[in-house]
């Protein structure tokens, strides 16, 4: 194999807090046993193909910085081989356990759909050939229906039926590579299920597909034996004004409302949180909630900038809270961490994209190790058990386990003359607590 951009620089190792070694991991210990677990198990940690591989550095005000030797023109499929080489061998020096793409990352499109297909199970056969030789293992696939004009308005809620066929047609091949190379979840991302003006847009047709597509790709996952997950990834806009999978809370009732919830999970992207109006705790803890957390897309927004600018992450208390959660939740099973984050346009170097994984898998990392600690003492939990106490007596568990109806209760409550007297919620003294664990 030709060298590639990424051939020169040697695979990653841990070398602790101490270290300055740039290219080192300082908490990442990918073996070392917490909770019962390694490290690497909890996290799960993945390469995003997109961003990494195939992200020019281009936007809306500029055109590309980042000009790798695939992106030249040429051969389409010879150049998806080259860019599959500089992947394999950024897996090799990240040395984290998987990766996950889009069709449109791995295989160029055709003049046809028949062409466009052929060309993603063509690659498909190269990664499983490089997959033979490789530590790096597929975390998930998905379809890029999103790009393309012909998704402009939308894939599975588009007015024209032939897109809706298209849509489904890609999904169902998705799905049989995500099966051939042994992914562990497949992914759905609405990125243009939503509409720009309500004033063309039949919401109900649009919703009532956009569930008969989901369902129909639960079902095509159990007819071919596909034991992953499947999963839907929540964004509140952009590009549309407003997308059908607004946030966590958006999904669980739409998934209630087409008989999906206990088919689907959920791909939560910190990014997509913060545009939502949420944190990225909130999301997982919203997840945990209702049981459908599923995996992580790793990233963050920027304050000042409205838009999702999928930057690597590097604030460590929301990071801290939110693998605070993904623990109480039961941890992320058959997902991971997922680096949806792109490097910026001046960051164009090989070594920029492996400095940028580097500090974001040493947060979490991190973030993880505080947030185990921080079960494991156990006061937080204490202090949370103590706020609601008082629901553990026979007479509060009545008024919520359906033995007793709202008139019962009233009658109760007027004939004891109760007078409920408010109860400091510690706020300062939990936040004084976290951020003593987290920075010391």
């Amino acid at each position: 194999m030709a060298d590639t951009v990424f051939s020169h620089i040697p695979a990653l190792t841990f070398e602790g807090p101490s270290s300055d070694n740039p290219f080192a991991y300082r908490f990442y210990e990918a073996d070392r046993v917490v909770m019962g677990k390694p490290l690497k198990e909890h996290l799960r940690f993945a390469v995003a193909y997109w961003h990494s591989l195939a992200m020019n550095g281009s936007d809306p005000f500029g055109g590309p910085t980042i000009l790798r030797p695939w992106m030249a023109a040429g051969d389409p499929l010879a150049q998806a081989r080259a860019k599959a080489d500089a992947a394999f061998e950024l897996f090799r020096v990240l040395d984290l356990p998987f990766f996950c793409f889009h069709d449109a990352d791995i295989a160029p499109a055709g003049e046809t759909l028949k062409e466009t297909l052929g060309n993603l199970h063509t690659m498909a056969d190269y990664l499983a050939e490089k997959m033979q030789s490789a530590k790096a293992k597929l975390l998930w696939g998905t379809a890029n229906l999103f790009s393309h004009p012909r998704f402009m308005a939308g894939a599975s809620t588009n007015p024209e039926p032939e897109v809706f066929a298209w849509s489904a047609a890609t999904v169902k091949h998705c799905m049989d590579v995500t099966k051939q190379l042994g992914g562990s979840n497949y992914v759905l991302w609405g990125g243009r299920e939503g509409y720009d003006t309500i004033l063309n847009t039949d919401m109900k047709q649009e919703l009532d597909h956009m569930g008969r597509f989901l369902t129909m790709v639960v079902d095509y996952k159990h007819k071919i034996g596909f034991d992953g997950q499947i999963l839907i990834e929540p964004k509140p806009k952009e590009p549309t004004v407003h997308q059908y999978d607004f946030d966590c809370a958006t999904v669980y009732g739409f998934l209630q409302r087409y008989g999906l919830q206990n088919e689907v999970r959920v791909n939560l992207e910190a990014n997509h949180a913060t545009l939502a109006g949420h944190t990225f705790e909130h999301e997982i803890a919203t997840a945990g909630a209702f049981g459908i957390l599923g995996s992580l897309d790793i990233n963050r927004g920027d304050a000042l900038l409205g838009w999702d600018t999928d930057q690597f992450p590097n604030e460590l208390w929301t990071m801290t809270l939110s693998m605070y959660h993904v623990i109480k939740a039961g941890g992320l099973g058959k997902g991971g961490c997922n680096f949806d984050a792109k490097v910026r346009r001046q960051s164009f170097t090989p070594e920029d994209m492996v400095h940028a994984h580097v500090g974001g898998v040493d947060l979490c990392a991190r973030a993880f190790l505080t947030a185990a600690k921080i079960i494991e003492d156990g006061r937080y939990d204490a202090l949370l058990a103590e706020r609601y106490a008082n629901w553990q007596t026979p007479q509060a568990k009545a008024m919520v386990d359906g033995s007793m109806t709202l008139d019962a209760i009233a009658a109760k409550a007027e004939a004891a003359g109760i007078n409920p007297q408010p109860r400091s919620g510690r706020q300062e003294q939990l936040e004084n607590m976290m951020v003593r664990a987290i920075y010391g």
